[in-house]
């Protein structure tokens, strides 16, 4: 694969740059701002700093494309463009430092890597008639997925634990998504079968209700019996864990389905308090 392979080439109107040319563009100005006499602001990042952006942008994009009317095309096209700058912004405080990589360097490995893990689009295999193909009729959804998996194994020979190269940083609805997909993948049980802790009851202080007050539904962590606040929350912990586990079962994303319940929820109650 070469950089000028059409396979990769953008197609674009007289009037408008190309795909590459405008992303020429972005990195040459994220060079401005990070240069002398550009913004002192970009210039002072660091990656570390730069986390919480990157995880903001890419929550910006979940709430673009889940809003109540559908996809916001125009807001998503802008966070789009917000994660894009978080890349490019990345790889430029990468290439200052003495052992660094640049820009070019993160998608030319991205695109081997993409090459390397879709043989069955950009390997040739002859057919029966002496042509030639990328695809296969047999390739079913099930098939080109263990064939990833296969893929990544050779990639990546030191993941020996089937819990390995799950990011530890992920929300906990999504770490509890992945650890199960590794385990089912693995052949091990899962929690689904197992029998609900017994719940622990939390002891309530009395207090006089004041006229017109609404009752109080939660339950702060002074008023759970002293000693049982962490069973309480093992017990959470496992009866999320099943859920999650059903989840995934019935094929629903359980960190959409939980924004999805808070977004009716605050729908319905939204100027009621």
């Amino acid at each position: 694969m070469t950089r000028t392979d059409h396979r990769f080439e953008a197609a674009s109107g007289d009037d408008r740059p190309t795909a590459g040319s405008a992303f020429a563009d972005l990195v040459v100005l994220m060079d401005r701002l990070r240069s002398p006499g550009g913004c002192r602001w970009d210039g002072e990042q660091t990656h570390e700093s730069l986390v919480r952006y990157l995880i903001e942008e890419a929550y910006e994009v979940v709430e673009a494309i889940e809003t109540p009317g559908g996809v916001d095309r125009a807001l998503l096209l802008e966070e789009l463009g917000d994660v894009l700058l978080q890349v490019v912004f990345h790889a430029r405080v990468a290439e200052e430092a003495e052992d660094g990589f640049s820009i070019v360097d993160v998608i030319e490995a991205l695109n081997a890597k993409m090459v390397r893990r879709h043989p069955h689009v950009f390997e040739e295999r002859a057919t029966t008639d002496g042509a030639q193909t990328g695809t296969s009729d047999d390739d079913g959804l099930e098939a080109l997925t263990r064939r990833w998996d296969e893929i990544k194994k050779v990639e990546k020979p030191d993941r020996k634990d089937p819990f390995d190269g799950i990011p530890p940083a992920l929300p906990a609805l999504a770490l509890g998504e992945k650890t199960l997909n590794k385990a089912a993948k693995a052949g091990l049980a899962l929690p689904t079968d197992a029998a609900p802790a017994s719940p622990v009851e939390p002891v309530r202080e009395p207090r006089t209700q004041e006229p017109g007050e609404r009752p109080a539904r939660q339950v702060s962590p002074e008023s759970v019996v002293p000693g049982s606040a962490d069973e309480a929350e093992q017990r959470m912990g496992r009866d999320l864990l099943r859920m999650v586990a059903e989840a995934r079962d019935l094929g629903v994303d359980p960190e959409r389905a939980l924004r999805r319940a808070v977004r009716e929820y605050v729908a319905q109650n939204r100027g009621n308090a």
